[in-house]
């Protein structure tokens, strides 16, 4: 099917005169489960708008094949290094679909096969170390016992793979399904794992709730006792169609110190409840630095922030974790701090955090189980 696909593009003219997208090396591994064809394209960014409608093109004839039901293209964009401007000449974001019609009481979100527990880590901003945060919680949750899966939701800026030091493709079972890469006792995958790290991601709204769909649903996750989510940062409408559309178990805010991202954590926190997902607490990172020469701790954005923010909205604080080298360096190599080093001082932090996380998760969990509603 893949080659019939590829025969398919050779044939098609793109709309910037030049040879096909095969030969030109554009196309990106093709995937296809459950008749769905997927990949990529990537040119460059002041090309992207005039492919746009190109792309839609080859979806229309790639479900035109036998087996494909649908078929979804999506637009990288390959920036030159270095060349004057480059940052500008991408075309202005596109606008973003409507949100998702708030859930009716009594509706029930279809759960996903295999996986008994849905969280996610979620930030009002980037740069808090949302990513780093969520890898090691979900590497705390496996220290406790748990089997559990990562699933990287920031499609704009994808770290898991960086974060595990994940290179390899993943692979598709049987045509159907995708085989999640494995690392450290963790089943993961990212968009990350399909493009080149340096390449930026151009997509509409409704294509990155395509990708997570996919991600979420036609993936081999199971059995997993946890999927820890790395939702991407702020509260916009990926992040709300996805809370509203999968049925999460809870939500981890993480925040540093400082009033300006105090004040965004308190937009996630507010997005949650609008959607009944149960806040299951804050994480204060970059709390705190403790200088290694002499041993004095300094409070480089301030500190208590987060846990006083938790005290006034009635949330609890699961911890802080401390600005600290070591972190910062195995997870820039790959080695997350609860895998690299399980019996240190700022492991144990994570997986205090991962205890508080787990128990919030039994206290929120029902008191009857509701009948599960599973589509083959």
């Amino acid at each position: 099917m893949k080659a019939r696909i590829l025969g398919i593009l050779r044939q098609m003219t793109p709309p910037d005169g030049g040879p096909d997208v095969v030969t030109r090396s554009l196309v990106s591994d093709i995937f296809i489960a459950d008749g769905k064809a997927f990949f990529s394209l990537t040119v460059p960014a002041a090309a992207a708008e005039r492919f746009e409608p190109f792309c839609r093109q080859i979806e229309a004839e790639v479900v035109k094949l036998d087996g494909i039901s649908k078929a979804m293209v999506a637009l990288t964009a390959e920036k030159t290094a270095g060349a004057p401007g480059a940052r500008n000449s991408a075309p202005p974001p596109p606008r973003q679909p409507a949100p998702a019609p708030a859930r009716q009481p009594g509706s029930v979100k279809p759960g996903i096969p295999g996986i008994e527990r849905i969280i996610a880590v979620a930030s009002g901003k980037g740069g808090v170390g949302k990513s780093t945060t969520a890898v090691n919680l979900a590497l705390g949750l496996a220290a406790l016992g748990l089997s559990v899966g990562l699933l990287d939701a920031d499609v704009y800026g994808p770290s898991v793979p960086r974060l595990l030091g994940l290179k390899d493709k993943p692979k598709s079972a049987g045509g159907r399904t995708i085989i999640p890469l494995e690392a450290f006792g963790l089943k993961a995958m990212s968009m990350g794992l399909m493009v080149d790290e340096d390449t930026p991601m151009i997509w509409r709204g409704p294509m990155v709730m395509s990708a997570l769909t996919q991600m979420l649903r036609e993936v081999e996750w199971g059995p997993l006792d946890v999927l820890v989510v790395d939702m991407p940062p702020g509260t916009g409408d990926a992040q709300l169609t996805m809370a509203q559309q999968v049925p999460l178990a809870g939500a981890v805010i993480v925040s540093t110190p400082q009033d300006l991202a105090l004040i965004d954590a308190r937009k996630g926190l507010a997005m949650f409840k609008k959607v009944d997902v149960p806040v299951l607490g804050i994480v204060e990172n970059m709390s705190y630095f403790v200088a290694p020469d002499t041993g004095k701790r300094y409070d480089i954005f301030g500190h208590g922030g987060a846990r006083a923010e938790a005290e006034r909205l009635g949330v609890p604080f699961l911890g802080e974790v401390p600005i600290e080298m070591a972190i910062r360096e195995s997870s820039d190599a790959g080695r997350p701090v609860v895998a690299s080093e399980p019996d240190g001082p700022h492991a144990a932090v994570y997986r205090d955090i991962a205890a508080k996380v787990l128990g919030g998760l039994e206290d929120s969990r029902p008191k009857s189980d509701a009948p599960r509603i599973v589509f083959e």
